[in-house]
Parts: structure tokens; C-alpha cells; sequence
């Protein structure tokens, strides 16, 4: 008879939701049931606890009762933010809740400004940050003059915030603008201070960025998944978002999830693993140990290297709500869960 597994750890996966989400919340039946799953087969004991604002005390309560917790909320959903979130999260954390991903980490890498810091990584480019309007509005007019630029809000999620721009000839003093945002198919053409004025809002979350527009959008974009520092899949998906070409647009579809070890992607993995996730940690003082259990990077194709190998831009990372993810990620969360659990033994 083999003797029982030994058990690691009690976490919390924590996502949010109404109060009818909380009550028929529960392991089998939750989006994350995968995740449950994987956790228990290494040794990891796993609850759902469902967050909203409202019930912050209770929730409070309940973190205090867990060795760790896993986050999964948006840092924009339907006019909402994770400040007070973030604020309990922070608080747990001092008590010695172990929380991934933490908000500080969050804020060091799963925001825009991180675009204009790791800008002189190979996966980096021509990459622009504004900490004011005054900054934007003396600065922007003529980058956007030497060809087209995407603006990216510092925070946000599903396209929200991000916006392709295209300077117009204009008859008149006034410059004129073509802006296409990412959560809509249709451009508009519209003066370009009045596009500047649409973003002042967007300095509530610390600065703007702004990248060069890359020419081989339209052929995808390619998500690594990892998981700390190793890769747990892909997704590979032709967009809509910011593709002016009928064609293209045409052929946008859902993102298409394969495993770590599809060919396709190896030399993506081998950079992530091997390359830019150690510069990253390095650049922006992450322990790797605080690395989130599951965060992904996804990179547009750039100009091919003169050795003809495939070339990647950053264009996001994403950490504080990454879902769906492949189906081979669990695995490879749960794994890093018991490691993590197992070092604080």
C-alpha cells in the first residue's frame, strides 16, 4: 500500500465575480478547474475565493486562512480597477500570505512603461514614454511625421487604450490625424490635438508609451506563455486589431494554443528561457523566485536577421490576468506552485 502524498501547501485561487459567482463557485465547475486539478495531483490543497469590493472584509478574512494565493483579475474591467484589491493583497503579503502575482511585481513588468524600459533588449525597438501631456504634445507630432506609431495607455487589457495613429496631409495649420482604436474595426480621421486630448485620461495611470507601428502585423501575433521562468505554450493568432488591410483582416481568427515543444516556436522559447527573461528579472529587480506563475509576452513579428532567423518584438506582457491558457500550462503552474510552497518549508 503506498503511502499518502504529502501535502505542500493551501492556496487560494482568487478571481472576481457577483455574489451568485460566490456561491456556486467551486473546483470542478470554475474556469480554472484545470489549474485545481493540477494542483491537487502535486500535492497542493487549492480553494476558490471569489473577490469583489464588497465583500473586501470577508475576503480579508479568509486570505489569512491560506499559504498563499494566485490572482486572476483584470486591472480594468467594466469601469473598475484592483486599487483596493492590490491594497489587500499588499497587506496579506506583509502577513507572510505568499501572493502571485504581487501587485508590485505587476507594476514592474505587467505595464506599458516596461516596453520603454526593456527597449534596448533584441526584442526591443523604437519605443517612446510620456510622463505628461505637456511631454506628449511637444514630442509625439514629430515622431508620428517620420511614419505610423501605436499609443498604449500604461495600464489596461483587451486593446482598451491602445490606438494606431497615422498623420494626414493637411491643407490647413492644423495637423490631421488617422486613428484607428484597437477595440474597434473602423478608423476615424480627426485633428490631431484632438486625438492628444483623448489620451490625458490615460496619464492617471502614470505615463503613455508609444512604439513604432510594425509592418508585418497582419501576419500574427505570437503569446509565449510562462510559467516563472519556463515557457508553458503558445498561441499563435491573426488579428484584427490595428490591421488596416481588408486581406489580412480577413484571415483574423481565435488564438490557436500548441504545446512548449512545438517546432515552430523553439527559438522564441530558447530566447525567453535563456535570454530575455533573465535580462528582464535582472533590468527590473525581480527575485526569480517572485516571477508570476503564469504570465505571457506577446511578440509581432519584426524584420528578419541577416542570418534569415525569425525576429521578435515585444509588444505587451501580460500579468495580472492571463487566461485562457494552454492546455499543457496547468502542468507547468502547479509545478511551480509546489516549488515555491516547497521553499518556504
Amino acid at each position: 500500500m503506498s503511502e499518502p502524498r504529502t501535502r505542500l501547501g493551501r492556496i487560494a485561487i482568487l478571481w472576481r465575480g457577483d455574489e451568485a459567482e460566490r456561491r456556486s463557485a467551486t473546483l470542478a465547475t470554475s474556469r480554472f478547474k484545470a489549474v485545481f486539478a493540477a494542483l491537487a495531483d502535486v500535492g497542493v490543497d487549492a480553494e476558490p475565493l471569489v473577490y469583489e469590493d464588497d465583500v473586501l472584509d470577508a475576503v480579508r478574512a479568509q486570505l489569512a486562512t491560506f499559504d498563499g494565493v494566485l490572482v486572476w483579475v483584470n486591472p480594468i474591467h467594466q469601469g473598475r480597477n484592483r486599487s483596493n484589491l492590490d491594497a489587500l493583497l499588499r497587506e496579506a503579503a506583509a502577513r507572510g500570505v505568499w501572493v502571485s502575482a504581487h501587485p508590485d511585481v505587476i507594476l514592474k513588468m505587467g505595464v506599458k512603461e516596461v516596453l520603454h524600459r526593456a527597449r534596448m533588449m533584441s526584442w526591443g525597438g523604437d519605443t517612446a514614454l510620456y510622463r505628461t501631456v505637456e511631454a506628449m504634445r511637444a514630442e509625439f507630432p514629430a515622431r508620428l511625421a517620420a511614419g505610423p506609431r501605436v499609443v498604449k495607455r500604461n495600464r489596461g487589457n483587451g486593446g482598451q487604450g491602445v490606438w494606431k495613429v497615422e498623420m494626414l496631409a493637411s491643407p490647413c495649420d492644423r495637423p490631421m490625424a488617422r486613428v484607428l482604436d484597437a477595440t474597434k474595426e473602423v478608423s476615424e480621421e480627426l485633428a490631431l490635438d484632438e486625438f492628444l486630448e483623448r489620451c490625458v485620461e490615460y496619464f492617471e495611470d502614470g505615463c503613455v508609451i508609444d512604439q513604432v507601428f510594425q509592418a508585418r502585423l497582419g501576419e500574427g501575433v505570437v503569446r509565449c506563455y510562462m510559467a516563472g521562468d519556463r515557457c508553458a505554450g503558445f498561441g499563435h493568432q491573426k488579428v484584427k486589431a490595428l490591421v488596416d488591410a481588408p486581406a489580412a483582416r480577413a484571415q483574423a481568427g481565435p488564438r490557436l494554443y500548441t504545446s512548449k515543444a512545438d517546432p515552430r516556436f523553439q527559438r522564441l522559447r530558447r530566447l525567453m528561457e535563456d535570454e530575455w527573461t533573465p535580462q528582464l528579472t535582472a533590468l527590473l529587480d525581480i527575485p526569480r523566485r517572485d516571477l508570476p506563475m503564469i504570465w505571457d509576452a506577446d511578440f509581432m513579428l519584426g524584420p528578419p536577421g541577416d542570418d534569415g532567423a525569425e525576429s521578435y518584438v515585444l509588444g505587451e506582457i501580460n500579468v495580472s490576468s492571463v487566461f485562457p491558457i494552454p492546455d499543457d500550462a496547468p502542468a507547468e503552474i502547479a509545478r511551480r506552485v509546489a516549488d515555491r510552497l516547497r521553499s518556504k518549508l
